[in-house]
């Protein structure tokens, strides 16, 4: 299910199948552009990362979690990216524990 509140059509965001709160919403970018994870970002990629989580803000605040949510991005194996095209975790809807994972 893609979200109303996606930001142009640069992005896309979709409930998570394999959730881990009861709200896991990912935000990724609609073109790759040679982001595959954040630590190969590179300059020109400065305006989709911002966006990114400025979408992520906009989601968290339909989603109606006021009290708070959790961003998160994986990166590389030791991260646990399993896709390699950057996308952020928007987690919420449950007390969140520190430290992560």
């Amino acid at each position: 299910m893609v979200l109303g509140l996606c930001q142009g059509r640069e992005l896309l965001a979709f409930r998570d199948i394999a959730p881990q709160a009861p709200t896991h919403i990912l935000i990724i970018p609609k073109v790759k552009d040679g982001l595959t994870g954040l630590s190969k970002a590179e300059e020109r990629h400065f305006e989709i990362l911002g966006r990114l989580l400025y979408t992520a803000k906009l989601v968290a605040k339909q989603e109606g979690l006021e009290d708070g949510f959790r961003v998160v991005i994986n990166d590389g194996p030791q991260g646990c990216q399993s896709v390699y095209h950057i996308h952020v975790h928007l987690l919420g809807g449950r007390q969140m524990n520190w430290p992560p994972g």
